[in-house]
């Protein structure tokens, strides 16, 4: 049996009872960094193994984890904080146990990007998210676009230190897009911070922020500077339509002929 266990995204209360029952009865523990995980277990007095398991080495330990699972041992996979497999290691694990059909069940627990939701004050729903934001300007700026085209409320991951040039460009798509981020979610120092994305870039310059952050971009006016290629190409990832249907929906939108777009995409 696998368990995948969420753990707290800051306050250390706020583990379930449930989740430190299945610990205990853990042979021993998947963790990203043993030392972040030792904090916790040491609060709650569990005294268990802890394999340290990432992105770097998920793969080289895959076939011995499987092959304890197989032998019937009672594993858990954590991340260093919040739900397992949410931009964390762990994907193909579950994947192989499934394909192997070892048995596999969540326990559930702090999420940031449920928390940061909730938080946000924006809609909930439809809402999308991200991940990390990537780091090329090029695809920044794809992706940026894309969290603008979405119709709804969108999630990423950003660093302090990228935030204000991800704001920077978010505000010059769209200055009047209602932003908010959260920092430092469940702990002392928890903050939120809502503006236009105008004021908000006034406000990271003046205020610096530290540490991870979560941004939520609220829906807003479908942004109308997309180039006819790149309304094709996001179109076609977001809602996974065809060539030539994404064609048909951005000639719609741009308000030009299909037959232009089509000549664009050297299709006859």
């Amino acid at each position: 049996m696998l368990y995948i266990i969420s753990t707290p995204i800051g306050n250390l209360k706020d583990i379930s009872f449930r989740a430190i029952e299945i610990f205990k009865s853990c042979d021993y523990i998947l963790c990203e960094d043993t030392r972040t995980s030792k904090i916790l277990f040491d609060r709650y007095q569990i005294k268990k193994r802890l394999i340290s398991f990432h992105k770097f080495n998920e793969k080289k330990l895959e076939s011995n984890i499987l092959k304890d699972l197989k032998e019937d041992k009672t594993l858990g996979l954590i991340s260093d904080a919040g739900t397992p497999l949410i931009s964390d290691p762990g994907e193909n694990l579950i994947k192989a146990c499934f394909d192997k059909n070892i048995k596999v069940e969540a326990i559930p627990g702090p999420c940031s990007i449920i928390q940061a939701l909730v938080l946000s004050g924006f809609e909930s729903h439809p809402f999308e998210f991200l991940g990390f934001l990537p780091k090329k300007t090029s695809e920044l700026n794809l992706f940026i676009k894309k969290m603008l085209f979405f119709d709804g409320v969108s999630i990423t991951f950003e660093s302090a230190k990228r935030i204000l040039k991800t704001v920077e460009k978010i505000a010059s798509l769209d200055p009047k897009r209602e932003l908010c981020i959260l920092k430092e979610m469940t702990k002392k120092f928890e903050k939120r911070i809502a503006h236009r994305a105008d004021d908000m870039l006034k406000y990271l310059k003046n205020h610096p922020l530290k540490g991870e952050l979560v941004l939520v971009v609220n829906r807003g006016e479908m942004i109308d500077d997309l180039s006819i290629e790149e309304s094709v190409k996001l179109l076609q990832s977001m809602y996974g339509l065809s060539l030539k249907e994404a064609i048909t929906a951005s000639a719609k939108i741009k308000n030009i002929s299909k037959k232009k777009v089509y000549e664009i995409f050297k299709i006859k």
